[in-house]
């Protein structure tokens, strides 16, 4: 039987064209030339329908909202296909791919998130090859998961981040291998692909638009800048610190301030700016003083999955103890069971 996929096209680089302010998404543009590709009419693809959303975004102004919107479209349409592709730029395109890990619960079809560094409307597009792999490899069902896919790479959705701003190749997954490596033939990795399974039928979890902060530390930093943001509204953080979780705090003044939070019902992730290697807290005694203060360690999730898995968190109505307690186990494969 012939494979049907779905692509869900959001906006971003690859359906852009040239306008007086630069690129940008045009409604009702993608649709005939991704129809006039002769590779998407050959007898190994799939069959696909476009879905456009709308409004067309830049992947920068994507933020929850877009998330559940996104959520939404593929869970409507779960039932009428083999698999999905989403076309989105690539900015925030590991934020959103963070969020569709969690918010998709008990996923068994593969939804993989892909797009291009140069529009389609360009000669050297990479948004061709970008594409047509997407297709097949939602099409072969290896993948049940969301996964994110460029250059040549298929990475786990909640372990995805960006690391070029210009380079055809711009995203990789640190402290995890691939999913699966496209040259000639499409190898997948059997073991990167094992992930807790699946626990019931498919189910969308939308997420609340709850206050959550990153705070990135820096040599000189002075906590008690932050204390209004750390101790008021907000529900989560994640504090990007040096190394294995270490902070520059001679005068002992994050300490009290997480305390504060964690009174309050905000929950401190703690996550590194290194992307080998994960948080040890208590390895060091510059990071002991985060867990006596009631931070919790992230492991080597990156700071996109940490976000998406807050917010997922906090929307199920968890209290702030649950959601501490859920932030240190591995719920999708976003993090390394070694370290938690």
């Amino acid at each position: 039987m012939e494979k049907r996929i779905c692509i869900l096209y959001t906006g971003g680089t690859i359906g852009m064209v040239p306008t007086p302010r630069g690129y940008a998404p045009r409604p009702g543009y993608l649709g005939p030339l991704l129809a006039a590709m002769p590779e998407l009419k050959g007898p190994e693809a799939p069959a696909w329908d476009l879905v456009e959303m709308d409004p067309l975004l830049d992947s920068s102004n994507i933020a929850v909202g877009e998330w559940n919107a996104i959520g939404q479209a593929i869970f409507e349409r779960y039932d009428d296909y083999d698999g999905f592709v989403v076309l989105h730029g690539t900015d925030t395109m590991a934020y959103t791919a963070g969020a569709l890990s969690f918010m998709l619960e008990n996923l068994q079809k593969p939804v993989v998130l892909t797009g291009s560094q140069i529009p389609l409307c360009r000669l050297r597009s990479d948004g061709r090859e970008n594409l047509i792999t997407s297709l097949l490899i939602a099409a072969q069902g290896r993948a049940a998961e969301v996964c994110l896919y460029f250059g040549g790479k298929l990475l786990r959705g909640c372990r995805a981040v960006k690391r070029s701003a210009d380079g055809l190749q711009a995203f990789f997954s640190p402290n995890y291998p691939p999913l699966a490596l496209a040259g000639v033939n499409i190898r997948y990795d059997a073991a990167a692909l094992r992930r807790p399974a699946p626990r019931g039928p498919a189910a969308l979890a939308p997420f609340d638009n709850v206050p959550i902060g990153v705070l990135k530390v820096f040599p000189g930093i002075q906590f008690d800048l932050f204390e209004p943001i750390m101790t008021r509204r907000l529900r989560g953080i994640v504090l990007e610190t040096f190394g294995a979780g270490n902070i520059p705090d001679e005068q002992g003044a994050l300490p009290p301030l997480i305390q504060k939070a964690w009174q309050n019902g905000a929950v401190l992730t703690v996550c590194s700016q290194c992307f080998e290697g994960g948080v040890l807290l208590g390895e060091y005694a510059a990071s002991a003083v985060l867990t006596a203060a009631g931070a919790v360690s992230g492991g080597d999730m990156t700071t996109e999955a940490a976000v998406a898995k807050l917010y997922y968190l906090f929307s199920k109505g968890l209290d702030a103890s649950a959601v501490k307690e859920k932030m240190g186990e591995n719920l999708r494969g976003e993090r390394s069971d070694s370290l938690t």
